[in-house]
């Protein structure tokens, strides 16, 4: 039986489809670790089945409450512990980061046993610009919310990444499109499955591709930069007078903006005057 670790908390990644992507460092990590904090037993279970390990579980995810902390702390304090989630890294778009934040305030060791990440994957065999880019996690699921949250991130010269599930992807690619115009974007999914998929194209064609056909399994979104030229005063009119035709000053606005890659002050102050 392989020795027990230090005492402190470990946060594995773990694969995010073929499970011989764990890495032999996270296998061993399980093995020697003295007890598995998981977002889901059933799926950990074979992951440590997989990797030869038999400590105990006991569940953390989203609804864990401070008494389940406190209690995770307490055992940190004499015992390895390792947090994983279902699939991927830890603490990107799961939870993780309050236990985290916590344990390093009372002075326990935190380590972090790197590894598989869905986003980062993504990224690499979408073939957009890698100088820059953001991860923002799942998007909002009410249309307007969706719209606000994409307005926001218009502006930005770097390339978006997202996740998102199979029966909402369509209204997001669709909403994507009409907040950020003719970008070009891709979308993966299944990322080291056999089924793994990159769909690249426009927006407007990737929306229009998944409408009548939602897709399973995990999916990222990776949207390109926006363009390099700066739009002229016609530019801003022409698109503004398009969508002054159906939307408020205000949503006009955040719609241009995005399509453009320019500030929404400056857009909106423009809106403000053709409306009238």
């Amino acid at each position: 039986m392989e020795p027990s670790l230090p005492p402190g908390l470990y946060i594995v990644a773990t694969p995010i489809g073929n499970l011989s992507d764990l890495s032999p460092r996270a296998a061993e990590t399980l093995r020697r670790a003295d007890h598995i904090l998981a977002e889901d037993k059933r799926v950990t279970a074979k992951l440590l089945a997989y990797a030869g390990a038999r400590a105990p579980m006991t569940l953390y995810h989203d609804h864990s409450s401070d008494e389940d902390r406190r209690r995770t702390l307490d055992m940190l304090a004499g015992k390895a512990v390792a947090l994983v989630s279902d699939a991927g890294t830890p603490l990107i778009s799961d939870p993780g980061y309050k236990l985290v934040r916590t344990a390093r305030a009372n002075g326990l060791s935190v380590f972090t046993i790197p590894g598989p990440c869905a986003a980062i994957a993504a990224v690499t065999v979408a073939g957009l610009p890698t100088d820059r880019f953001l991860f923002t996690g799942f998007l909002p699921a009410k249309t307007k919310a969706r719209r606000d949250a994409i307005g926001e991130l218009a502006g930005l010269r770097a390339s978006l990444v997202f996740y998102e599930s199979g029966p909402r992807l369509a209204d997001c690619l669709a909403d994507l499109s009409a907040c950020l115009g003719p970008r070009d974007g891709a979308v993966v999914r299944e990322i080291s499955k056999i089924h793994e998929e990159c769909v690249t194209g426009s927006l407007s064609e990737l929306a229009e591709r998944y409408e009548q056909a939602p897709p399973k399994g995990e999916i990222v979104i990776v949207v390109g930069p926006p363009p390099d030229r700066e739009p002229s005063e016609q530019d801003v009119d022409s698109a503004l007078l398009e969508s002054l035709a159906n939307n408020s000053p205000s949503r006009a606005a955040a719609e241009v903006a995005g399509k453009l890659g320019i500030p929404r002050k400056r857009v909106y102050a423009r809106a403000l005057e053709l409306s009238r």
